[in-house]
This record gives structure tokens, C-alpha cells and sequence, in this order.
């Protein structure tokens, strides 16, 4: 799980839509990592930010799942934290 966790974070970093997704899952969870729902609803954030609708859907019911175990200062800590990933990590057209 860990060395799952090591690539799927290498892809999520370099944009990849599906890691996101897979180490945000992690992160809820707690597989192969520490559980940590901030770190979770940034992942599963960006993530939706990539996809259609269709898919997008998906991602957007777990990272609410993930938003309703957390406080309200932990969900601004973990949007603040997207945003900044997304101004430092400009997306290709």
C-alpha cells in the first residue's frame, strides 16, 4: 500500500486526474497512509476539477463524504490547499 501510495502521489502532482482520485481515496481511509480527510478532500478536489460531468459526479459524492467527517475550519484548511496547488500547478489546454 505504501509504495502505491509513493506513485500514485508522483502522478497525482504531475495532474493526473485518476491518481488524485486513488490517493484522496487513500487518504480517507487510511490505506498505506496516515488517514487524513484534509489531505483527502484536497486530492479528491482537484480531481473533479479535470473531469466531465459524468465522472466528475463520482469524485464530487466522495469528497462530500470526505467534507462530512471534517469541521468547518478543516474543509477551509483543505480549499485553501487546492487553490494553492492549482495557482502553483497550471493545467495544459
Amino acid at each position: 500500500d505504501g509504495e502505491a501510495v509513493r506513485w500514485y502521489r508522483l502522478a497525482a502532482e504531475q495532474g493526473h486526474a485518476d491518481a488524485q482520485c486513488d490517493l484522496g481515496l487513500m487518504y480517507e481511509v487510511g490505506v498505506g497512509v496516515s488517514q487524513d480527510y484534509v489531505a483527502a478532500h484536497v486530492w479528491l478536489t482537484l480531481s473533479t476539477s479535470q473531469r466531465n460531468s459524468a465522472d466528475s459526479n463520482l469524485i464530487v459524492h466522495a469528497r462530500d463524504r470526505v467534507a462530512g467527517k471534517m469541521n468547518p475550519d478543516q474543509i477551509a484548511e483543505a480549499q485553501r490547499l487546492a487553490r494553492r496547488w492549482d495557482a502553483t500547478h497550471p493545467r495544459e489546454p
